[in-house]
């Protein structure tokens, strides 16, 4: 009898220890951007923690690899970002998490796959992505009284079965509440919440993820660059997502950039730069002065087949409503912007 008492509590104690590292795991893994030579994870913890990763490629599991270590800690809401450097290109890995040396049991698969050295060699790789904005995650205490504007959240799912190269979100990532972008608490509120959504983990787990930003996961509805709270903003997208940058040289804002085989992808910020729709000017800008610059200048210099410009809004519609680019004043910049392309094109 004692012996079964024993039995019975030391798989109590076992169970009870594996339960208590798994609910340390508040959001996550998420692969971020992946080139040829490295990988960025991501991982979200409920507390401060030591979180690492073990890596192999899919058909040599015994040529496995441990990442470095990282604490989590309260002032970046408990995430951390580890950068896999010992992988090998064109090659699809499996991997597992590690949560103060335990590793964390999770129904889904966990895997990345570099990018293909194959320039001079062969054809450019196809490749497969998606696209998609506007993610509102219901949350009754916060939301408006009546219909909530959330649902069908099975799409992550849907995508996920897609089995893409990456996803590439478009911004309105999330939906700030009343005035939860004025405060530290209210950001990692809202981030927390809707990264911890069941039906996106296994979406963010298996494939790469680049994102922009656009007003409501930036601030208020139509927000710009008056926003008084735009620095803890970008502080907040920085911790949540795994861009391969934030920002380009010494140009501030959700800015970056990256390829992808034989096309090139370009991630605008129209949000930290914009001027007030309501601002009266002949020469208002939604990107300012330096990041149009550089987005000239590299579109200049990209060989790239293919170029995505990847913006929050609508520009190539002409309709005057709303925030298209061509409303509120901002036409002159867009000519500017389409006639550059136009012109570049035919040289």
């Amino acid at each position: 009898m004692k012996k079964v008492v024993l039995i019975i509590t030391l798989f109590f104690f076992t169970y009870a220890f594996t339960f208590s590292q798994t609910s340390l795991l508040q959001s996550g893994p998420m692969v971020g951007y992946a080139e040829k030579q490295e990988v960025l994870l991501w991982v979200q913890t409920t507390n401060t923690a030591e979180v690492k990763f073990k890596y192999w490629p899919i058909s040599q599991p015994q040529k496995s690899q441990w990442s470095s270590t990282l604490k989590t800690r309260k002032e970046r809401s408990f995430t951390a970002k580890i950068i896999l450097d010992k992988v090998k290109p064109g090659t699809s890995y499996l991997y597992e998490l590690y949560i103060n040396n335990k590793k964390i049991v999770l129904d889904y698969k966990l895997t990345f796959k570099t990018q293909e050295v194959w320039r001079w060699r062969k054809d450019a790789p196809n490749f497969k992505f998606a696209f998609g904005s506007c993610a509102y995650t219901n949350d009754p205490e916060f939301d408006r009284p009546g219909k909530p504007y959330g649902s069908n959240y099975q799409i992550f799912e849907s995508i996920r079965k897609k089995q893409l190269d990456f996803m590439l979100w478009g911004g309105d990532n999330l939906y700030l509440r009343q005035d939860e972008w004025n405060s530290k608490t209210g950001f990692n509120q809202r981030y927390t919440k809707d990264r911890s959504l069941p039906e996106l983990q296994a979406l963010l787990a298996s494939t790469s993820n680049y994102a922009i930003l656009d007003d409501h996961d930036f601030g208020a509805d139509n927000s710009d660059g008056s926003f008084w709270n735009k620095n803890m903003s970008l502080q907040f997208f920085e911790n949540f997502w795994g861009n391969p940058s934030f920002g380009v040289g010494d140009i501030k804002g959700a800015i970056s950039f990256f390829s992808w085989n034989d096309a090139d992808f370009f991630l605008l910020d129209n949000r930290f730069y914009r001027n007030s729709d309501r601002l009266k000017s002949n020469n208002k800008t939604i990107l300012g002065k330096q990041q149009l610059s550089w987005l000239k200048n590299a579109l200049a210099s990209s060989n790239a087949n293919f170029k995505f410009v990847v913006i929050g809004g609508q520009v190539l519609n002409t309709t005057k409503s709303h925030e298209n680019y061509i409303n509120n004043g901002f036409e002159n910049e867009r000519s500017e912007i389409l006639n550059f392309i136009q012109n570049l094109s035919s040289t």
